[in-house]
């Protein structure tokens, strides 16, 4: 379940709980419909966010690139370790715990994400296991 919350002082605030997945990106879509030239700021909280896929990856940068094409500043907090995984995988950065959420926040790591998960998820609906091809 993913929930929506305008706050004061300027911050969207898009709360993920469960699994980040395909079924997420209407959701993740419809976060950014209301947002007022007030908001400065999209935090996404991702501590109830326990699994992520290809998908649930590809709909979140998705939401990171829309949002800052409205203006916003992204913030995503709260990593769990098969998230965090997941992105590091696709990354190509191998070992729990490397700063795969703070580099999130580098654009060139996240045309790098995107273009290698786009590349895995191509290769999951082909049968091979999504990551045999990174």
């Amino acid at each position: 379940m993913i929930t929506t919350n305008v706050q004061r002082h300027g911050t969207v605030l898009v709360s993920v709980n469960g699994a980040l997945d395909d079924d997420a990106g209407a959701a993740l879509q419809r976060a950014l419909d209301d947002v007022t030239a007030g908001e400065r700021d999209l935090m996404v909280d991702l501590h109830g966010a326990m699994s992520m896929d290809a998908d649930g990856l590809l709909h979140l940068l998705t939401l990171h690139r829309r949002a800052e094409s409205l203006g916003l500043r992204v913030l995503v907090v709260g990593w769990q370790p098969q998230p965090q995984q997941c992105m590091a995988d696709v990354a190509g950065i191998r070992g729990r715990g490397s700063a795969t959420g703070e580099r999130y926040a580098v654009a060139g790591f996240r045309r790098l994400i995107e273009e290698r998960v786009q590349r895995a998820r191509d290769l999951s609906h082909f049968g091979a296991g999504w990551l045999s091809g990174l």
